[in-house]
C-alpha cells in the first residue's frame, strides 16, 4: 500500500511538470521570448539578483593601498554610536583579544522581548538595558553590578501610589521591548518601549525626571547641545530638554509600520540633526527649532524589489568630514553632503548596520553578509569579502526536499579597534579581520548570538549578547 501511494505521488508530480511545458505551448503569451536563457546545470545555482547592479571592485583601485589612521584612546563611549556623529574612527581596544569577564544583566530575548540597546560607557562604568527596560550600571574593570533600575510597569509617585498604567508596545509582541541608553552631564538617559524617556542619576540610578510619550520607542536616544533626540515607532522625532525633560519640538516623518527588528538613532553635528526613519527617509533638521533643511529617500524598486519591501534605515547614519553616510534595508547606500543633501555617490548595498568611515575608506556590511571597502570620496570599491562563505547551511526538507531553507549568519558592526576590524554574528562569534585585506585573523566564542555592535572604552570592547550577558574583551 505504501509503495503504491509513493508511485502515485511520483506520477502526479511528473504530470504536473509535464503540464507546465504543455501550457507554454498552448497559451501564446506565456514565455513567448525564445531568446537566450541562463540555465543551471545540476548542482549549480543562478542568482535571481543577476539582473541587478552588482558590487564590482574598481580596476583603477586594484592593488592600491589606502590610508587608515592609527588607533586613538577612547575617553568615553557615551552615545549608542560612540558620539553624537556616530563617528568613532579607529580606537584602542582589546589588544589581547580575549574575554576578561562576563556578567548577566537581566532579561534576555525571547518571543515577547528583544535585547536591542547598544551599551554606553563613561566614568568607569558601562550602562546597559536588558530586554524588559531594566537599566544596569556595571563596573567597567570588574563587571560588578553597581546599581539597577527597572523602568517597566506602572508609574507611581514617591509614596508608591499608582499614577497611571504605562501601555506596552501592544499587539502580538506584548512587552515594552526596545529602547536604549545614552550618557551626558552625570545622567543616564533611557528610552523604552514602555512609552517613556527617563533621566537617571548616573551615580545612584535614581530617577531625575520622566517624560511620557504617546507611542513606544524602540531606538536609543542621541544627545547634543542640551537636547535629547529620539524617534518613536510612528516615525516622530522628539526633542527634549535634557535638564527638565520638557519637549522642545517634534517632527513627523512618513508613517511606515513595517520595520526591521532593530532601531536606529539620529546623528548630530553642530546645529544639524540627521534623522533616519523606517520609511527610508533621511531628513536634516535644525537642532534649535526642528525646521527641515533637506530630505532624501533611500528606496528603490526593481525586478526583485517590490514597492512594499522594507525600506527601514535600521543602521545609524554617520556624519564624517561634512558627509552623511547612510544605508537602507531596501538596497541603497549613499554619501550625502550634510549641508545640501546632494548625493556624492550611491551604491546598491542594502544593510541594517551603520557604515564605518575611517581614513580614506568606508567599511560597510550588507544584509547578505558582504563586507565591502569603499573609497569615501569617489564611491569606488577596493574589495568585497563574503563573510558567510563556508557558514551557509541548508535546513528543513520534509517532502521530496521541499521546505528547505538557506540559513546564514547575520552580522553586526564593524568596529575598527587596535588594527583589527571587529564584527559579531548570530552564531555567537566575535571575529577579527585585517582592515587592509579582509583576511580573518582571530575569533572568540561569545557563547550566545550577538546582534549589537561592540562599544569601545578604557582599552576594552564591550558587547551585549542575546541572552543579556555583557562581555568584556581585553
Amino acid at each position: 500500500m505504501n509503495r503504491s501511494l509513493k508511485i502515485a505521488l511520483m506520477c502526479g508530480l511528473a504530470a504536473t511538470v509535464a503540464s507546465c511545458g504543455t501550457v507554454k505551448k498552448v497559451i501564446p503569451f506565456v514565455n513567448k521570448d525564445d531568446g537566450p536563457k541562463a540555465v543551471a546545470t545540476q548542482g549549480e545555482r543562478i542568482s535571481i539578483l543577476e539582473f541587478e547592479q552588482q558590487l564590482t571592485p574598481s580596476p583603477a583601485l586594484s592593488g592600491r593601498d589606502f590610508f587608515i589612521p592609527g588607533p586613538q584612546s577612547v575617553a568615553q563611549w557615551a552615545q549608542p554610536g560612540g558620539n553624537a556623529e556616530n563617528d568613532m574612527g579607529h580606537v584602542i581596544a582589546a589588544p589581547e583579544f580575549a574575554i576578561a569577564w562576563k556578567r548577566n544583566v537581566g532579561a534576555d530575548s525571547d518571543r515577547m522581548r528583544q535585547v536591542m540597546a547598544p551599551p554606553v560607557a563613561a566614568d568607569g562604568r558601562i550602562y546597559v538595558l536588558d530586554g524588559e527596560a531594566q537599566v544596569s550600571a556595571v563596573d567597567a574593570g570588574t563587571g560588578a553590578i553597581v546599581w539597577k533600575q527597572n523602568l517597566a510597569g506602572d508609574e507611581r509617585d514617591g509614596g508608591g501610589r499608582l499614577l497611571r498604567v504605562i501601555p506596552t508596545g501592544g499587539g502580538k509582541t506584548g512587552g515594552g521591548f526596545g529602547g536604549g541608553v545614552a550618557f551626558a552631564d552625570g545622567k543616564v538617559f533611557v528610552s523604552s518601549g514602555y512609552r517613556s524617556v527617563t533621566a537617571l542619576n548616573a551615580a545612584t540610578g535614581e530617577v531625575v525626571w520622566k517624560h511620557s510619550t504617546d507611542l513606544p520607542i524602540h531606538g536609543a536616544p542621541t544627545i547634543s547641545g542640551g537636547r535629547l533626540y529620539v524617534v518613536d515607532v510612528d516615525n516622530q522625532l522628539i526633542a527634549l530638554d535634557t535638564a527638565t525633560g520638557n519637549q522642545t519640538w517634534t517632527y513627523r516623518g512618513i508613517t511606515e509600520p513595517a520595520r526591521i527588528m532593530r532601531a536606529s538613532s539620529p546623528a548630530i553635528s553642530g546645529d544639524t540633526v540627521i534623522a533616519p526613519f523606517s520609511s527610508g527617509q533621511v531628513v536634516a533638521l535644525r537642532a534649535s527649532n526642528g525646521q527641515p533643511v533637506w530630505e532624501e529617500v533611500l528606496s528603490r524598486t526593481s525586478r526583485t524589489n517590490a514597492l512594499s519591501e522594507l525600506r527601514d534605515i535600521a543602521g545609524r547614519p554617520v556624519i564624517s568630514r561634512g558627509t552623511v553616510y547612510a544605508v537602507s534595508q531596501s538596497g541603497i547606500m549613499q554619501a550625502l553632503d550634510m549641508v545640501t543633501g546632494n548625493a556624492k555617490w550611491e551604491l546598491p548595498i542594502g544593510g541594517v548596520n551603520a557604515p564605518l568611515p575611517v581614513g580614506d575608506v568606508v567599511y560597510v556590511v550588507s544584509k547578505t553578509g558582504e563586507l565591502t571597502v569603499v573609497n569615501r570620496e569617489s564611491g569606488q570599491i577596493y574589495w568585497t569579502r563574503d563573510l558567510n562563505e563556508g557558514r551557509t547551511r541548508t535546513e528543513g526538507g520534509w517532502f521530496f526536499g521541499m521546505g528547505k531553507r538557506t540559513v546564514r549568519p547575520t552580522w553586526s558592526g564593524p568596529v575598527l579597534a587596535s588594527n583589527r576590524l571587529i564584527l559579531v554574528n548570530s552564531e555567537g562569534q566575535m571575529l577579527a579581520f585585517d582592515p587592509k585585506t579582509g583576511a580573518q585573523t582571530a575569533s572568540i566564542n561569545l557563547g550566545a548570538p550577538a546582534y549589537i555592535a561592540p562599544a569601545a572604552y578604557n582599552g576594552a570592547l564591550y558587547v551585549m549578547t542575546d541572552d543579556a550577558r555583557l562581555i568584556s574583551i581585553r
